[in-house]
């Protein structure tokens, strides 16, 4: 915990050395130039052979208010450690952009924590240079959130600031000066999706469960969310069935197997491939055409920071094997519905390459089909049902045996006048 608050503080003190820059300096350098800035507003010293970070910010004369946050914080120390550090420094000007007054709070002792978090999330572990930018969408800060770099038409940004100077080299790492202040993200991941109005479902069904609270909490979780077309897959009735309090142990189910614990980027899912759930299962995270998926589910927006933690907005809801196999106690009362939510549910997977995941989807849809009531399920379609899981689970070929099942689902939309759903 020590070392970590010293690192922190190194971090900070960072913040008030990247200031200076007025000239963009060549990468690894610390006193070779390069161009000038196009407003010419940062100045950077002579030279800053042998400066860390907070010397190089102290000594351009333009980082007053980084410098006096820094010291209240006290971050000073932090910043002059070993690092490296990537610091996107504010200058006095950007700092002048915040509503009047701002400063003058955050410099009180009251206000020390708070002053700390917003420091800390200008300072990345690690040294990120310009030209590396466009290969990081995202970055955890010293803060614990993210901050997302990104190369546009115009340059340089972090967040909505614009980089005014790039690559000013330390001897503990780097500075890029910023021309506004980036604030971390106040709000809890149910208050974001509320903001954001597309999960309007999500947190019906999180009301629902009684996870409000939970995902209000610290955390910090990554919730893959999806969104209200995610939803609207889902049959109608299996939706308004889970939604029941009856139903709160299968929803709670669903639900946190959508949330994992920590604060997981898109980039760290992918090389992860896998993680591990607050239901107890495991969802893997590929990359295609790229496309980040989550199981056989596309993440429509990443990376999408709040306060306690991250969120990625997926397409299709995911359904754990714990509640697969309770398919046919969910209110679904016709076979219609079991046979479309394992379509909608196995056919992704299947199209994704999943080919033993869709197959299994497939086999709980059949074995739920055959508990039904024989006045919804005949005995001629239970034994093509049969027969259909006899042959598939003789063939070691997973695409095969999805086809066989499939085969076999899509004969009971036929037999029983229900409408086939698309592949």
């Amino acid at each position: 915990m020590v070392k970590h608050q010293r690192c922190l503080g190194i971090a900070l003190s960072a913040l008030a050395l990247a200031a200076f820059a007025g000239t963009v300096i060549a990468r690894g350098s610390c006193g070779e130039k390069s161009a000038a800035a196009s407003n010419g507003a940062v100045m950077m010293p002579a030279s800053t052979e042998g400066k860390d970070i907070v010397a190089t910010a102290v000594s351009a004369g333009q980082f007053n208010t980084l410098a006096a946050a820094l010291k209240a914080a006290g971050l000073v120390e932090a910043l002059q450690g070993k690092g490296p550090f990537t610091v996107f420094a504010p200058t006095d000007e950007a700092f002048a952009k915040l509503p009047k007054g701002t400063v003058e709070g955050l410099l009180k002792p009251e206000n020390k924590a708070k002053l700390q978090a917003i420091l800390k999330y200008h300072v990345v572990s690690g040294i990120v240079t310009s030209k590396e930018i466009g290969n990081v969408p995202a970055a955890a800060t010293l803060q614990g959130q993210i901050v997302k770099p990104s190369v546009t038409d115009s340059g340089v940004k972090v967040n909505a600031a614009n980089v005014v100077k790039a690559d000013i080299g330390c001897t503990n790492g780097v500075i890029h000066v910023i021309d506004n202040v980036i604030l971390p993200e106040s709000r809890t991941i149910p208050a974001l999706a509320k903001d954001n109005g597309s999960f309007k479902t999500l947190l019906a069904a999180v009301e629902a469960a009684g996870l409000a609270e939970t995902l209000s909490g610290p955390g910090p979780f990554t919730v893959f969310a999806p969104t209200d077309e995610a939803f609207a897959k889902l049959p109608k009735p299996v939706l308004g069935a889970l939604l029941k309090p009856e139903n709160k142990d299968t929803l709670t189910k669903i639900l946190t197997y959508h949330v994992v614990s920590g604060r997981v980027t898109s980039v760290d899912a992918v090389k992860a491939g896998k993680a591990a759930t607050l239901e107890g299962g495991s969802v893997a995270a590929t990359s295609a055409g790229g496309k980040v998926m989550i199981n056989a589910s596309t993440v429509a927006i990443a990376d999408i920071d709040a306060a306690n933690g991250v969120v990625h907005a997926i397409d299709t809801v995911l359904i754990p094997e714990s509640v697969a196999k309770t398919l046919s106690t969910l209110s679904m009362t016709t076979p219609r519905d079991v046979v479309e939510l394992a379509i909608n549910a196995g056919a992704p997977m299947f199209n994704h390459g999943d080919h033993a995941g869709c197959a299994k989807v497939y086999e709980v849809a059949m074995t739920a089909l055959m508990a039904m009531p024989e006045a919804s399920v005949s005995a001629d379609q239970r034994m093509t049902l049969a027969k259909a899981m006899e042959s598939g689970r003789a063939t070691h070929d997973m695409g095969e045996r999805a086809w066989t099942y499939r085969r076999a689902l899509d004969r009971m939309m036929t037999t029983t006048e229900m409408t086939t759903a698309s592949r």
